[in-house]
């Protein structure tokens, strides 16, 4: 450990060993201070300004939190001492934490992201945040200081990722360290103040066991959807906004065989793959110059180029869908990508319309036919009225017949009511046909069980 940090790193006081001044803004002799009732915002702030002005840049970046918080604790009950404040050691705490989370965290979004039962979380400016618990919104008991304060943190979260967010540049897609997906708009776009959108994803993978415990899927659906995976079915889940797409696919890719290689292409990397082979590309914005950008039609293309066994696109959003529907034509067997719409057959109008935005003047018939040849499977899930996010449809895409693509839908969610606590009451209508892709499983040696687990009640 330095020298410097030997010594204590806050304070107004003189170590023993040398007699040298601590390590932050020089001791100077104050006058005697009137009292200050504590506890009040003038008396915080005050507090606030005097421990940011004795800190020790250098000597705080070397500092684990713990440590750090063990010495703004200490430094602000001598500034309070000096000022003939009365702090209780709630309120000592409490601020000592607000300073250690707006130096090395997010600020008052630390608590919020280290809360394990929250899966948003919705700033709104500055005073107004709004969290989502078990699939219900509420406002959260925490607020930044100003405008100001809000806009450091998303330039904070912005420059991590090597984007930036001002007036010219007023919305990025971000990651934070954990994962979680950020979305910001900045002034002048944000009227009241810049606005924070943040999903979370756990510190723990979840599997198919899980989300059956959650109520998402039967057994049965699980059971299919991993004979999908082992077959390695070309997978496309469809859906809202936050309505378990992501959960969806990290659970379907821990499925895949570990010597295989994977290519993922993301926005905003937010994919948890387990396996040890995964190479991860991630978009790059243009610069302040208009250049450089990296769409997710570059990187697709960049991809087929690097050997991959399966490409994983997080979410197709335009053109790219055609560069998809080449991977998935190509031997790419078993890749999957997310998409946003409401059921199944809107899934593929969507992918047939985002083609014909990235190639114009491709027939309709051309399109469907690739799109048939490409997607195994669809699934669909949503978000339901209660709060819970359940898988709605699994649809087997069949073929052609003349213009129209035909679809099988395996499972269908039928509602049948809502118990005493509001939970929806569901079940599923299961179509026990033989699957348009028997010769596929018939190749894994998986149609035998692919029709065993149909026939379970």
């Amino acid at each position: 450990m330095s020298a410097a940090l030997q010594r204590p790193v806050f304070g107004r006081r003189q170590t023993p060993q040398d007699g040298a001044p601590d390590p932050v803004a020089p001791v100077v002799p104050e006058a005697p201070h009137q009292p200050v009732q504590a506890g009040t915002a003038e008396a915080m702030a005050t507090l606030r300004a005097l421990c940011l002005a004795r800190l020790e840049p250098a000597a705080v970046a070397a500092l684990p939190p713990d440590r750090l918080m063990a010495e703004v604790e200490r430094l602000i009950g001598e500034i309070a001492t000096e000022r003939r404040m009365q702090l209780n050691g709630r309120e000592q705490r409490h601020l000592a934490g607000e300073l250690v989370h707006d130096m090395l965290g997010l600020g008052p979004l630390e608590p919020l992201l280290a809360d394990d039962s929250i899966a948003d979380i919705m700033v709104n400016g500055p005073d107004r945040i709004f969290v989502e618990r078990r699939g219900r919104v509420e406002q959260a008991n925490v607020r930044f200081r100003d405008t100001a304060h809000l806009a450091g943190i998303c330039q904070r979260i912005a420059t991590a990722v090597g984007r930036r967010v001002d007036e010219a540049s007023p919305m990025v897609d971000a990651r934070l360290k954990d994962g979680s997906r950020v979305n910001i708009v900045f002034m002048p776009l944000a009227l009241d103040g810049p606005y924070i959108s943040i999903r979370k994803f756990g510190k723990k993978a979840i599997g198919f066991d899980r989300l059956v415990g959650f109520g998402a899927m039967t057994d049965q659906i699980a059971d299919i959807l991993k004979l999908a995976a082992r077959a390695r079915f070309n997978v496309v889940i469809s859906g809202g906004t936050g309505s378990g797409k992501t959960t969806l696919m990290n659970a379907m890719s821990q499925l895949i065989d570990p010597g295989e290689r994977i290519v993922t292409v993301e926005d905003a990397a937010e994919l948890q793959l387990q396996q040890p082979h995964v190479v991860r590309l991630e978009t790059r914005p243009p610069s302040l110059e208009g250049k450089g950008e990296v769409t997710q039609r570059d990187l697709v293309r960049n991809a087929l180029r690097m050997r991959p066994d399966r490409i994983i696109i997080g979410e197709v959003r335009a053109g790219e869908a055609f560069d998809m529907l080449q991977a998935m034509n190509t031997g790419h067997d078993g890749s999957m990508s997310t998409i946003h719409a409401n059921t199944t057959r809107d899934a593929l109008t969507r992918i047939e319309n985002m083609v014909q935005m990235g190639n114009m003047g491709l027939p309709s018939r051309a399109i469907r036919t690739q799109i048939v040849g490409a997607v195994n499977l669809i699934v669909q899930v949503a978000r339901q009225r209660d709060g819970g996010r359940r898988v709605q449809q699994v649809t087997e895409v069949c073929g052609m017949e003349g213009d129209v693509v035909i679809l099988n839908d395996i499972f269908q969610l039928e509602m049948l009511g809502e118990e005493p606590d509001g939970k929806m009451r569901t079940r599923y209508a299961v179509n026990r046909a033989r699957p348009a892709a028997q010769e596929r499983l018939a190749y894994f040696g998986l149609d035998t069980a692919w029709m065993e687990v149909l026939s379970r009640p």
